[in-house]
């Protein structure tokens, strides 16, 4: 009995190992082809859901996998803590062990989010604006434009909103320091920030302001994960 007993726990010990060592292999190998198929500067952190791992592995199926891609620039524009789930990954372990280059890694959807630092937004912004977090989903500006050879000292609460390939913002109200009257000003100051291409084919869906900036998320579906 007590060699039962033994045996038993070896033989778990050894699924545990093999479990993980598995588990491993198969993040390692998810992540490389999301650097390559997406041209990432740096190599992504992929993290496997559920336990026991194997089970998933043999049916070549991982029902949630995490993916922390760090800090990119696309586009010419600064993107921070870009993060996606995936569900429903296809990935036969035995596949991925024997022929891995030729594997079809897919998900069959992703959520995920990406920040557009304030910093970004000044830079983007109108000469002599600077940007800060506001509240109620809007944005703040202030600062100093020139208009009509003056130089004029400007507030305004500003919307966020999404549009095509891009993030648009516009002012709710405006208010020019001594009433000086500025034609056009809410053009003066409404500016736009391009976000395209994004990993993972992810498409926004929703933007909001943050203490860190502008947190965008977005969704994708039938999403491969390698060139």
């Amino acid at each position: 009995m007590r060699k039962i007993l033994v045996s038993v726990l070896l033989l778990a010990i050894v699924l545990v190992v093999l479990d993980r060592v598995a588990v491993v292999g198969v993040q390692r190998e998810v992540a490389r082809q999301i650097e390559a198929a997406y041209d990432l500067s740096a190599t992504p952190t992929v993290t496997v859901n559920g336990i026991p791992f194997l089970t998933q592995a043999i049916a070549g199926r991982y029902e949630e996998v995490t993916i922390e891609m760090g800090d990119i620039t696309q586009e010419g524009v600064s993107l921070s803590s870009v993060n996606a789930t995936l569900y429903g990954v296809r990935a036969p372990l035995m596949d991925l062990i024997q022929n891995a280059e030729s594997v079809d890694l897919r998900a069959e959807r992703v959520t995920g989010s990406v920040v557009v630092s304030y910093a970004t937004l000044d830079a983007r912004a109108p000469r002599g604006i600077k940007v800060k977090g506001g509240n109620n989903n809007t944005i703040q500006i202030s600062g100093n434009l020139t208009v009509l050879g003056q130089t004029v000292p400007v507030t305004a609460d500003m919307k966020v909103a999404l549009a095509k390939d891009s993030i648009r913002v516009t002012p709710e109200s405006v208010k020019i320091a001594g009433g000086v009257p500025v034609p056009n000003a809410e053009r003066l100051v409404s500016f736009t920030i391009p976000i395209k291409d994004l990993p993972l084919n992810l498409k926004l869906t929703k933007v909001s302001p943050t203490a860190a900036g502008l947190l965008l998320q977005g969704t994708a579906s039938d999403v491969p994960l390698r060139s």
